[in-house]
């Protein structure tokens, strides 16, 4: 069905400076979308709407709109082009550009053939680099395609309830008194899926801190973790501390968290959701030389939700399908390694731990499981879940719980 609508050229003006700030720049998706929508106060929820939206799926779906204007080089960019791939993007989705001046050029015809020959390429029509396509099929086989094509989509909006604020109930309800429609998530007691996309930062509920938004999955680490509110509690690799907050709600507010980092400005972020949250056991630590020597067999509990590929999370973060490098993934497994083996320590004996990553790639999860348990028999595997984003409908998580005796 052809969509005919006005193209306001501000608002495609605005598509055309997101991209350029995302690939040009080397700018996150989500902080220059964020950025542009600041920029004018006057744009009505619609327009808000059709900039986040129309740039998010462009980048999702980068090397497809590429191919179909005649190039398969995503990392040559020149800001001059992003104009025709804009117009290409709205063929595709079904709007009559023919009577738009901003893109007099563009053969609706020829570009809707094209897509049918790219949709005989996976690497294509699901926009992901040859490297990436390569590595991740070598790694879990015919299961690609299915992930693959889900990780294509647009994510859904998950909500974390903040139990020490309000419980799942009335927020429930409370929501509904906005029109803000949401469902509840079988198996993920605290949360609420989001049933019509909006911007919920706005919303008067989030400002008193009565939800996080948060991934279904992801909130499953922290419970498969079996915190008791009166233990002390590390969050090894916090962040800006989703989780934390999390572990937090888990433990009524009670006992101890202390959240570490490598970088300050995310441990600020966390204080500043804290106090937003109603939350008043978390401290925050910055990691430094002696920080996790000096905490050694200190934790009941302990989550290493360890850097990572983020190849788990492509349909939330879709830039990283052209930013992420091979090389980095091997980078980064020395990495998890060395915070496995070390951060580990910091287990009291008969405390548990989680690892945890946002990756589908066994390389980064259970083999850097069990390469640890072999090399350190005093730690054994409870249980191991994984969640799969075609099987599943969440982000793409890996989780073991480790019990050292």
């Amino acid at each position: 069905m052809i969509k005919v609508v006005k193209l306001f050229p501000p608002l495609i003006e605005a598509v055309e400076k997101a991209l350029v700030e995302i690939f040009i720049e080397n700018r996150k998706a989500d902080k220059a979308i964020a950025g542009i929508l600041k920029s004018n106060p006057k744009w009505g929820s619609r327009d808000r709407g059709f900039i986040a939206e129309n740039t998010y799926e462009i980048v999702r779906n980068w090397r497809l709109v590429n191919f179909l204007a005649g190039r398969d080089d995503v990392d040559n960019q020149r800001a001059g082009t992003y104009r025709e791939i804009i117009g290409i993007w709205l063929i595709i989705k079904g709007y009559d550009i023919s009577n738009s001046p901003l893109f007099e050029k563009i053969d609706a015809e020829s570009i809707l053939a094209k897509k049918q020959e790219a949709e005989k390429d996976r690497k294509v029509f699901y926009s992901v680099p040859d490297w990436m396509d390569a590595y991740i099929s070598k790694e879990i086989g015919e299961n690609w395609d299915k992930e693959l094509e889900a990780l294509s989509q647009q994510a859904e909006v998950y909500l974390r309830v903040n139990t020490t604020k309000i419980s799942k109930t009335e927020l429930i309800a409370l929501l509904k008194t906005k029109d803000v429609e949401v469902a509840e998530v079988e198996g993920v007691e605290s949360a609420l899926r989001l049933v019509k996309r909006m911007n919920v930062f706005s919303l008067e509920e989030f400002r008193k801190g009565f939800f996080e938004v948060q991934d279904a999955g992801s909130q499953m680490i922290s419970v498969l973790l079996d915190i008791q509110p009166e233990q002390r509690v590390i969050d090894a690799c916090a962040g800006a501390g989703g989780k934390t907050l999390h572990m937090a709600n888990i433990m009524n507010n009670k006992g101890r968290i202390i959240a570490l980092d490598v970088e300050e400005h995310k441990l600020v972020e966390l204080k500043s959701r804290a106090k937003r949250n109603g939350l008043s056991n978390i401290e925050t630590r910055l990691i430094e030389s002696k920080t996790i020597k000096r905490l050694k067999e200190t934790a009941d509990r302990l989550l290493l939700d360890v850097p990572c590929s983020g190849l788990g999370v492509l349909k939330r973060n879709p830039d990283a399908k052209w930013k992420l490098k091979e090389e980095f993934l091997t980078e980064i497994q020395a990495v998890q390694a060395n915070i496995l083996e070390n951060y580990s320590k910091i287990l009291k004996h008969g405390g548990k731990m989680v690892y945890a990553t946002c990756s589908i790639l066994p390389s980064e999860n259970e083999k850097q499981v069990e390469k640890f348990l072999s090399n350190n028999p005093e730690y054994k595997l409870v249980t191991e879940k994984k969640l799969s984003p075609a099987k599943d409908g969440f982000d793409g998580f890996y989780m073991a719980l480790i019990e050292r005796e």
